[in-house]
C-alpha cells in the first residue's frame, strides 16, 4: 500500500517531468497553445442566446420530467356522471330486478309504448 510520503514523491516527480516538458516546447507550439487558450476563454465569455438556453436545459428537463410524473401518477380525472342519467344502465337494472320475468313476457307491449312515445314526439305542435 502506498504511504502519504510515496504519494507526495510521485506527485513531485510528475510535476517535475511536466515542467521540464513545458520548458522544452518551441515558440510555435507555445503560440498555438496560447491562441487555443484565448479562443476557449472567448467562448466562455460569449453571451449568445444559445448559451443561455444551454444553461437552462437541465432545469427544463427536470421540470418536464416532474410534470409528466405528476400527470401519470395522478391518473385520469373522475367523471361526475350520475348513473341514473344513462338509460342503458337503467334498463339493465330494471331487467335484473325481481319483475324482469314479467317484463320479458310483456316485451311487445313495452315496444309499442316506446314507438308511441316516438310518434307523439314527432307530432308536437
Amino acid at each position: 500500500m502506498n504511504t502519504p510520503a510515496d504519494d507526495k514523491r510521485l506527485e513531485e516527480n510528475a510535476k517535475a517531468l511536466f515542467d521540464d516538458s513545458v520548458a522544452r516546447l518551441d515558440a510555435a507550439t507555445l503560440s498555438k497553445l496560447n491562441q487555443s487558450r484565448q479562443v476557449a476563454v472567448a467562448e466562455l465569455a460569449d453571451d449568445s442566446p444559445a448559451r443561455h438556453w444551454l444553461r437552462w436545459m437541465p432545469a427544463t428537463g427536470v421540470a418536464t420530467a416532474t410534470l409528466v410524473a405528476i400527470v401519470v401518477l395522478r391518473g385520469p380525472a373522475p367523471t361526475d356522471v350520475p348513473i341514473a342519467s344513462d338509460p342503458t344502465i337503467t334498463d339493465f337494472e330494471i331487467l335484473m330486478g325481481e319483475d324482469a320475468l314479467e317484463m320479458i313476457e310483456e316485451l311487445e307491449f313495452y315496444s309499442w309504448i316506446s314507438i308511441a312515445d316516438l310518434e307523439s314526439a314527432d307530432n308536437v305542435g
